[in-house]
């Protein structure tokens, strides 16, 4: 077993009056020194997601998504904020079957679902936060207007989408392009479009003065009903452009979608586990997906297992399997979904007598409460299908190959998603994970600087399914933040990017964690692993059974035992797997510790605290 001194890249971040960890540094900054402005977690959490979306574009965007699960200590719960969009009135199965479509499209206009992240955030900030909605965009608004360093994953990017933003999207290239080419890592990247539209919130929500709960209404009315919403209706009713099918059509999403739809708070999905209870998003995101794997893996001696060695990884896969095939079967926001069975004992005991000794291939979902499943109609990857890993592009991703950026034809990028952890002096967590509007997704909306949603890709578009494409519906979602009290007790946010490997992630970093006593920062260093075994939640939705991928710094024994029980083992770089940060708080002797630590994987993410 590997010790985690021999991994640790970092130290774990410690403290008493704030902590805060992210995708990047920038984020992580702008949330510490809100803190420090004395704002409370969630205004800084507010304000590094807004930061998010300027310095990590190819990451997520104003017009993307988030879902975000609090914990206030003055009402002493936890509390999901739905960020997440529905899909326009108009958009049906039926209709898009009628265009000759088998699949939504992962790009351009017609995957378009209502732009969350702005609203979820101004409904949290309104519920929870305590400055005004000037202070907490207003370090967004600075970068956006002088411009941040790009790193090199933005530029890669960028070289992979020239050629379609030229071609066929030449709103995104006024922005991102210049006459000369794409920008070089390291140049300052500006974006005054989207300074200009949150300015212009900032200065309508003002100009009507009142107390800073009025101010937040009306920017959030400048968004979903006035020129915001005016301007997507426009482009997304007049033009017709380019998506990953390679054919041009127009949007469906309207102003009156945008005026329709507001955030919601919801109780969430909970699972009591060892002394933790884990809380997730509900089942119109795969946030339960994590939870049925902690009751699979209840009764088993996990913590007996090295968290490096065949027994452990071979279990928590087995039980993902049996987890995700429920996820394709059950989860939606199209039907009622039967949670409570899902995760009762009763149905987890006969679900874990599946788990052999043998890697399973098949994907085999149960039938709570006697209802009979119904899995979509997904195709497998294979050498003559369309190169999976090419075509993630349109969501977000497994894997990355170090140093490359694929594209297909049709200009279908990987994207990618953020994460952002905040715990305050006071008690407070949020835990949020911000994606969709990547600038490669969709075309630029030319008066506001930014990109739409194409989250609805993620809807099917066979009848009968719980995520089957409805007007009005919230598509199954993999964005996945995860909170846990401890005995009772706020305990510990954390989250990462990965698509639908964010709660393998997840859930890894946490059995680390609980059993086998790593800290926060050594848990996210440890190797890891994930399964891509179900149909993929993003377009071509294409399947690999029983495909195990690994980091490099996996032991050799271990690799050779998973492949003798039948996985499918890909080992891949030394360190590619999964993106976290992580805070926590407890409270000994009437003082409150903080801990922190975020992933170093790519360079990007780091924790601070103090």
């Amino acid at each position: 077993m590997t010790r985690p001194g021999d991994f640790t890249t970092r130290p774990e971040l410690r403290g008493t009056f704030g902590v805060a960890g992210s995708t990047h540094w920038t984020a992580t900054a702008v949330a510490m020194g809100i803190l420090e402005r004395g704002g409370n977690a969630f205004d800084a959490a507010a304000a590094g997601g807004f930061v998010l979306q300027v310095v990590e574009p190819h990451l997520n965007g104003p017009g993307g998504e988030v879902p975000i699960l609090t914990y206030s200590a003055s009402r002493d719960k936890i509390e999901v904020v739905c960020g997440q969009g529905t899909a326009p009135a108009a958009a049906s199965a039926k209709g898009f079957r009628d265009m000759g479509l088998d699949l939504v499209p992962g790009t351009g206009l017609l995957p378009a679902c209502v732009p969350g992240a702005f609203g979820a955030w101004l409904r949290m900030l309104a519920d929870h936060g305590t400055l005004p909605l000037r202070e907490v965009l207003e370090p967004a608004i600075f970068y956006a207007e002088h411009g941040f360093p790009l790193v090199s994953k933005i530029v890669n990017a960028l070289r992979a989408v020239e050629p379609l933003f030229r071609n066929d999207w030449p709103s995104s290239a006024e922005v991102y392009l210049s006459s000369s080419g794409h920008p070089k890592e390291g140049d300052l990247f500006r974006n005054p479009g989207l300074a200009a539209t949150y300015r212009r919130i900032v200065e309508e929500a003002e100009a009507g003065g009142g107390s800073r709960d009025a101010q937040l209404e009306a920017a959030r009315r400048c968004w979903y009903e006035g020129f915001v919403a005016e301007a997507i209706d426009s482009f997304y009713r007049t033009q017709e452009l380019k998506d990953s099918t390679g054919e041009r059509h127009s949007g469906l999403l309207t102003g009156q979608d945008m005026a329709s739809w507001q955030a919601t708070v919801e109780a969430p999905a909970t699972y009591d586990y060892h002394g933790l209870t884990v809380a997730k998003c509900g089942p119109w995101s795969q946030g339960p997906f994590m939870l049925q794997q902690l009751a699979l893996l209840r009764d088993l001696p996990l913590g007996e297992m090295p968290p490096d060695g065949p027994d452990f990884i071979h279990n928590v896969v087995e039980a993902a399997k049996l987890a995700f095939a429920d996820r394709e079967a059950w989860y939606g926001d199209s039907a009622e979904v039967p949670l409570d069975t899902l995760l009762s004992d009763t149905y987890n005991d006969e679900r874990r007598k599946l788990m052999g000794d043998r890697a399973s291939e098949e994907l085999r979902p149960g039938a709570p409460d006697g209802r009979q499943p119904i899995l979509p109609d997904y195709e497998l990857a294979s050498e003559n299908s369309i190169d999976v890993n090419a075509m993630l592009g349109v969501g977000e991703p497994t894997v990355s190959k170090a140093g490359e950026e694929e594209t297909d034809s049709n200009g279908a990028l990987r994207g990618d998603t953020c994460h952002i952890d905040v715990i305050d002096r006071w008690g407070n967590m949020v835990a949020a994970t911000p994606s969709g509007g990547w600038f490669q997704s969709s075309p630029v909306v030319p008066e506001l600087g930014f990109s739409i949603s194409t989250r609805a890709q993620m809807f099917w578009l066979q009848d009968g399914l719980p995520s089957t494409l409805m007007g009005g519906k919230r598509p199954r979602t993999t964005l996945t933040p995860s909170m846990a009290l401890k005995h009772g007790k706020p305990y510990l946010a954390w989250g990462t990017p990965g698509g639908d490997q964010q709660d393998q992630w997840s859930l890894s970093f946490l059995l680390r964690h609980l059993h086998h006593g790593y800290n926060l920062q050594e848990a996210i260093d440890a190797p890891s692993f994930h399964s891509e075994h179900p149909p993929s939640s993003f377009w071509p939705r294409l399947a690999k059974p029983n495909v195990l991928l690994v980091e490099g710094r996996m032991p050799k024994a271990t690799v050779e035992e998973l492949k003798r029980r039948g996985h499918d083992v890909s080992v891949g770089e030394d360190w590619s797997e999964g993106r976290l940060s992580a805070c926590s708080q407890e409270t000994r002797n009437g003082m409150r510790y903080l801990r922190a630590g975020a992933n170093p994987r790519g360079m990007q993410g780091y924790a601070a605290g103090r």
